[in-house]
């Protein structure tokens, strides 16, 4: 499956989420994140993603591993997903680095998430703070096929759109890469 996703710097944060609040229940979680890569860098010179994330939330805690290929699409950036999840966060790391990978950087992520349907589709929208980085962002994604990959990301720009979000407010920016930068 193909994550088509957009994001977006938010410049009122209070009023979009007042718009989400009236549309579905958010769910307020905590990640924890930790990106691997090989010794040569060579997954993130492919655009390729490892990462383990351990999701806190009010109930209960998960970790999942993911895998994204390389972009499928270069304006928005998505990515063919794989995920699933793991028992044991500890033994997906030790594991990860036992097949030698090596952890390049591991930050938080503080996110609001609501579930809903737009256009026909199942959305996931995300206020997300990373407290490393200035600013709100939002993420809107849809899980699809990759023929049906720019439908869906006209409909994820219709539902930004429906939210004040415009064309001059979506970024490419990634947070690892921000992180690293703060962190230099």
């Amino acid at each position: 499956m193909i994550e088509a996703e957009l994001k977006a710097r938010v410049h009122t944060p209070e009023a979009v989420m007042r718009q989400l609040d009236a549309r579905a229940t958010a769910r307020v979680e905590v990640y924890r994140d930790t990106y691997y890569d090989r010794p040569d860098g060579s997954l993130e010179k492919a655009d390729q993603e490892l990462r383990v994330r351990t999701v806190h939330g009010a109930d209960s805690t998960r970790t999942v591993l993911t895998f994204k290929g390389a972009a499928v699409d270069q304006e928005s950036g998505s990515k063919p997903e794989h995920e699933t999840r793991v028992q044991d966060a500890e033994a997906a790391h030790a594991i990860l680095r036992g097949l030698g990978h090596v952890p390049v950087i591991a930050f938080e992520k503080r996110c609001r998430n609501y579930e809903f349907e737009a256009y026909g589709r199942r959305m996931l929208a995300t206020l997300v703070r990373v407290p490393e980085i200035d600013g709100t962002f939002l993420e809107v994604e849809t899980l699809v096929d990759e023929a049906d990959l720019a439908a869906a990301l006209e409909d994820v720009r219709a539902a930004l759109a429906d939210l004040g979000i415009g064309p001059e407010d979506l970024t490419r920016e990634t947070y690892t890469g921000a992180v690293a930068a703060q962190r230099r």
